[in-house]
C-alpha cells in the first residue's frame, strides 16, 4: 500500500502544476459519460495513469475518463479506481476541486475495497487517506506531512443538497427544507471533492445527491466517486447510505455505474433513513 500512497502523492504533486499552468479550455472528446472533456481532465487522467503504471502492486486502473479498464500489471493484487479531477468546470472561477481513488484487492467492489483517498487542490493541497483511520496530510515545501486523525460528529450544521431542486421528489425537498428550517447552513459549490471535505473537517452535516426525475439512478458514479467517499466516512465514523442502505453493502453491474448518496453524521443519516423507508 505504501507505494500506492506515494505514486498518489506524486499525482497530487504534478496535477498542482497542471492545474497551475495549464490550459483549461474544452478538448473536442466526450468521458464515458457524454460529458465533454477538459483538457486539464485528460492531462489529469494521464498523470494518474503514468504514475500508476510504475506501481508492480497494481493490476488494472479505471478513470472516470476512461471507457474501460486498463490492465498495468497481471502479477499486481490492486485495482484502483479514480477520478483525476472532480469539479473540474470550477477551476476557471479558482473554486477547489480534487481527485478521488477507491482502492480494491483483487477485483473491484465494496466486498474488495481495502482502502480510498482524495486530494483537495484549494488554498492548500490536502490529501485524506482511509484505510483502517482517516488521516489528513498538507502538502507543505513539496511533501505531504501527517495533520491529524479526522473524527465525524454525531450532529453537524452544514447542508450540501446536490441535483437540480425542480427535479427533486416533493418528499426530499421538504426533507432539506426541514433541515434548514432547523438552521443549518447552506455549503455547496458543485464540486464532490470540496463539498465532502468541509463537512468532514467541520465536524459533520449531510451532503446529498439524490434520485431525480431527470436521473433517477443519481449522478455520481460508484467506483470512482460513491463507494471511495463512502469508505472514508465510514472509517471517519460517519455513514453513507443510498436513502435506506448502507452504500458499502451496493454492487454494480459497470465501472460507471452510478448511485444515489447521502454522507454525513448519524443524526442527518437517521433523519434520511426515515423520510426515505416512508416514501418508498
Amino acid at each position: 500500500m505504501r507505494d500506492i500512497f506515494n505514486a498518489i502523492q506524486r499525482s497530487a504533486r504534478r496535477i498542482k502544476h497542471a492545474i497551475d499552468v495549464k490550459d483549461i479550455g474544452y478538448s473536442q472528446l466526450e468521458n464515458s459519460s457524454g460529458e465533454m472533456q477538459l483538457q486539464l481532465d485528460i492531462q489529469c487522467d494521464l498523470i494518474i495513469q503514468e504514475e500508476f503504471s510504475k506501481v508492480a502492486s497494481i493490476h488494472t486502473i479505471a478513470s472516470e475518463e476512461k471507457e474501460r479498464e486498463m490492465l498495468l500489471d497481471e502479477n499486481g493484487k490492486y485495482y484502483i479506481a479514480y477520478d483525476p479531477l472532480d469539479g473540474s468546470s470550477l477551476v476557471d472561477v479558482n473554486l477547489s476541486v480534487g481527485s478521488i481513488y477507491g482502492i480494491y484487492e483483487n477485483a473491484f467492489g465494496t466486498a474488495n475495497m481495502v482502502a480510498a483517498c482524495y486530494v483537495v487542490h484549494g488554498p492548500r493541497v490536502e490529501m485524506v487517506f482511509a484505510e483502517n483511520k482517516t488521516k489528513l496530510y498538507l502538502l507543505q515545501d513539496g511533501e505531504f506531512e501527517f495533520v491529524k486523525e479526522i473524527r465525524v460528529g454525531d450532529k453537524g450544521r452544514l447542508m450540501a443538497p446536490g441535483g437540480t431542486q425542480k427535479n427533486w421528489a416533493p418528499y426530499h425537498k421538504n426533507m432539506i427544507d426541514s433541515f434548514f428550517q432547523e438552521g443549518y447552513r447552506l455549503r455547496y459549490s458543485g464540486g464532490m471533492v470540496p463539498d465532502l471535505h468541509q463537512i468532514l473537517l467541520k465536524g459533520g452535516g449531510l451532503f446529498s445527491y439524490p434520485g431525480t426525475s431527470d436521473k433517477p439512478e443519481g449522478k455520481l458514479r460508484r467506483l470512482f466517486e460513491v463507494f471511495p467517499f463512502a469508505f472514508i466516512y465510514e472509517k471517519s465514523g460517519g455513514y453513507a447510505i443510498d436513502g435506506k442502505n448502507d452504500l458499502m453493502t451496493l454492487g454494480h453491474a459497470h465501472i460507471h455505474d452510478t448511485a444515489i448518496c447521502f454522507f454525513g453524521s448519524k443524526y442527518e443519516i437517521d433523519r434520511v433513513k426515515e423520510v426515505y423507508i416512508k416514501n418508498a
